[in-house]
């Protein structure tokens, strides 16, 4: 069930679930988000909307801010930091400064101590505890990442007034992949290569996010994406045994979503039918039995490139950024992060390999893990099926291209155009209850 019904006045349908107004901050039904019916002027207007998406921005970090006890906070660190004492500036929404940062879904503010030390306090309105356990597995192997000092939940014993992580400040600064040389690009995929490596030393039993109840305890995914909503309670899915009931269970989560109109509300049969087909792909991007298993690695979730620090020659100095970390399969962890993408060919449907993505598979090879070469060597099937899987279908063009790579790489209704296979698709899931329901939706709307 979703979280609201649409604000608008006298409307009780459901709000979907990407629904909220920036500007007017309104919870939404898919009609009334996106006609002159939603009385927020800027909408239609991308002069003003900008300036207006700005300001909004702003006082939304205002209202956090003035929640944030900053001698609250300090008090704390320096607690924990022996008695030493620091200093937290103002916080302000200016990202020029170095003081306070906005990344991704977090706020950065430097906690600095007289002695020199510096922290960095994340704050957003929910950590996951899964971001938590991560990380203080981390701090156990091999793989350079920042201590956790302290962290806690949004509640009323925190006196600090915000949900909160204190970290250790890393040196270095986000990889710059496209202006890397090279040989700082070999630099970078050699030492990533060396994390792997360790990671694959410390195997899970399922899939799934790292919780706070038990030493490398798997529990339910931390992310958004991967929730229903029962009223205001969150239903998590997982852990799972395999990779094919989570595929199932998350791509069927993607379907029921599109059913009751909380994902795709502007082109719902094309998204169901997407999803459809890929529900029955399941089976044949399922690793080998061979390698499959009943293992799961550690993978961060969001590797584009900006989440490895390096230092001015290319030495990876930390990973950050592992709110959505879990585990997967060999053939998932262990493939080529998003940031090694060759990103034309990637998203004109070609499935070769680009250059870093052979000399990861090689460096592999050279330390005699043929298993993780072997997951980079045939890692296409995996980038293409997971960006397919709730892809933004806004970016119509981006998605044809991905879309067509996929039924090239598992050899099915290859060479279509999309309307070519649309209307095969019809045919082939016209006794599909859910599609029979848009159907009918669509056709009533119409008339």
């Amino acid at each position: 069930m979703p979280m609201w019904t649409c604000d608008f006045s006298g409307c009780s349908e459901p709000a979907v679930r990407t629904g909220d107004c920036i500007l007017c901050n309104r919870h939404l039904c898919s009609f009334h988000l996106g006609t002159p019916f939603h009385q927020c002027p800027p909408w239609k207007d991308a002069e003003r909307y900008d300036p207006a998406a700005r300001e909004a921005e702003e006082k939304e970090m205002e209202t956090l801010f003035r929640k944030v006890n900053r001698k609250a906070l300090a008090a704390r660190a320096s607690h924990l930091w022996g008695g030493i004492h620091c200093a937290i500036p103002a916080l302000q929404h200016n990202r020029t400064k170095q003081s306070s940062i906005m990344g991704g879904m977090n706020y950065h503010v430097e906690i600095v101590f007289e002695d020199g030390v510096v922290w960095l306090a994340r704050i957003r309105h929910h950590i996951f505890q899964s971001e938590f356990a991560t990380m203080k597995f981390l701090e156990k192997i091999a793989v350079p990442t920042p201590k956790v000092l302290d962290f806690a939940l949004e509640s009323q014993d925190n006196s600090v007034g915000v949900g909160y992580m204190l970290v250790e400040k890393m040196a270095g600064t986000s990889l710059r992949w496209s202006i890397a040389s090279p040989e700082q690009r070999r630099r970078v995929v050699e030492q990533l290569a060396e994390i792997f490596i360790e990671l694959r030393k410390h195997p899970f039993d399922k899939m799934g996010c790292l919780d706070t109840s038990g030493s490398c305890h798997i529990g339910a995914f931390a992310r958004e994406s991967l929730m229903d909503f029962d009223g205001s309670r969150m239903l998590p899915l997982g852990p799972y045994s395999t990779l094919q009931e989570y595929h199932t269970s998350s791509i069927r989560l993607i379907l029921d979503l599109i059913i009751r109109d909380e994902m795709y509300s502007q082109n719902p049969i094309d998204a169901y039918l997407v999803h459809r087909f890929l529900l029955d792909l399941v089976p044949s991007v399922l690793p080998s039995r061979g390698d499959a298993g009943h293992q799961f690695f550690l993978k961060h979730a969001d590797d584009k490139g900006d989440h490895i620090l390096v230092d001015k020659d290319y030495n990876i100095t930390a990973i950050i950024d592992w709110e959505w970390a879990h585990t997967a399969p060999e053939a998932i962890a262990f493939n080529s992060p998003i940031g090694l993408l060759p990103v034309n060919e990637f998203y004109d449907g070609l499935n070769t390999l680009g250059e870093e993505e052979k000399l990861l598979a090689e460096t592999f090879e050279k330390n005699d893990e043929l298993r993780l070469a072997q997951a980079v060597r045939n890692g296409r099937l995996q980038h293409r099926f997971a960006f397919c899987c709730g892809y933004d279908l806004s970016d119509w063009k981006g998605f044809l291209g991905l879309f067509k790579g996929l039924r090239d790489a598992v050899s099915i209704d290859q060479g279509l155009e999309w309307e070519e296979w649309k209307q095969i698709a019809l045919e082939r899931y016209q006794s599909d209850g859910g599609l029979r329901f848009l159907l009918s939706k669509a056709q009533r709307i119409n008339q």
